[in-house]
């Protein structure tokens, strides 16, 4: 082997180990980038109900921002607690997500000791709101909330309530429906709506506690009795609000989207930006429409001190009406 062969043998190699290693620290952070795999959103109620037809909704078009599949679970029970505590344990890579459903994210801490807390999470955006709202049969005897009264004063305790379960906004809405009637409805909470949907449509309850986008789509078999938006909804012209029927009851579900604690502050501008793009795209608010419910976006730290500020309405509403056994 000459001299000179020699050194173009070395060059060479130490060209390709070059090259090599190059390559490899490229692969390395193309695989750092995210998202790089498939992203989860979990919903902690039945499939079929307003929180997760919101977070079906979400996914379809997170899933083109980010070109990668997004993927709704439903760990349902507990009123949502499961589906949140699986968010809060999850590693905090982005990869899982929770559609939350407010206030069940901020009332099951204040009425048990809960798996999760406040600080368990990363708050990116609140996306929509959903009006709560007391619905019967329309062969139903209550034409009215005034009808409903009526009844319940003279038999306490005995007309049934339904409810996506305890500690949800129409756990809640009936809690503060009582205190502000004067009246006590028998509560049954059920594992989301999709169940207590069927219940209502069965006569299994009198009255079914359901959004306005959980009930319109079944207008023909189902009349709202009231739904509590501060007037009436224009995505439901016809139910009449509390307020306008005496009840100054003005409640919601609201539902966003939360990470783990901790994720890296890359990743949650991402999701954040795309969220933000998503709350603004006419397809998505057509969607919405749809399926009856309003647009409410607040991001980050926004939205965080709102749920701040209800956390401590609902601390007091528990000191003065604890609501667990009602």
């Amino acid at each position: 082997m000459t001299p000179d062969f020699k050194r173009r043998t070395i060059a060479i190699l130490l060209a390709s180990s070059f090259a090599m290693a190059s390559a490899s620290a490229a692969w390395a952070a193309d695989a750092e980038k995210w998202p790089a795999g498939p992203i989860e959103i979990v919903v902690g109620f039945a499939a079929g109900g307003g929180t997760d037809i919101t977070a079906r909704t979400i996914a379809q078009h997170l899933s083109k921002k980010l070109n990668v599949p997004v993927i709704v679970s439903n760990k349902a029970g507990a009123s949502g607690e499961i589906g949140l505590s699986y968010v809060a344990r999850a590693k905090p890579d982005g990869y899982v997500l929770g559609m939350t459903n407010m206030p069940g994210l901020v009332s099951i801490p204040i009425e048990r000791k809960s798996r999760y807390q406040a600080s368990d999470f990363t708050y990116i955006a609140n996306l929509v709101r959903d009006p709560s709202a007391f619905s019967v049969l329309n062969t139903s005897k209550y034409k009215s909330l005034a009808d409903l009264v009526a009844d319940a004063k003279a038999n306490p305790g005995k007309i049934s309530y339904g409810s996506t379960g305890v500690g949800t906004d129409d756990h809640l809405a009936l809690v503060q429906f009582e205190q502000l009637t004067g009246v006590d409805l028998n509560h049954i909470p059920f594992n989301g709506a999709g169940p207590l949907r069927i219940a209502v449509l069965g006569g299994q309850v009198d009255v079914g506690g359901m959004n306005v986008g959980e009930v319109m789509p079944f207008k023909d078999k189902v009349t709202v009795l009231g739904q509590a938006s501060d007037g009436r909804s224009p995505l439901a012209e016809d139910a009449r609000s509390f307020k306008e029927q005496g009840v100054n009851l003005v409640f919601a579900s609201e539902r966003g989207i939360v990470a783990p604690a901790g994720i890296p502050d890359d990743v949650k501008q991402t999701l954040t930006r795309a969220l933000r793009d998503i709350a603004q795209d006419p397809e998505f608010i057509k969607q919405t429409q749809s399926q009856f419910t309003e647009m409410d976006y607040v991001e980050g730290a926004a939205w965080k001190t709102r749920l701040d500020k209800a956390t401590e309405g609902f601390k007091k509403l528990w000191t003065t009406t604890p609501w667990s056994d009602s």
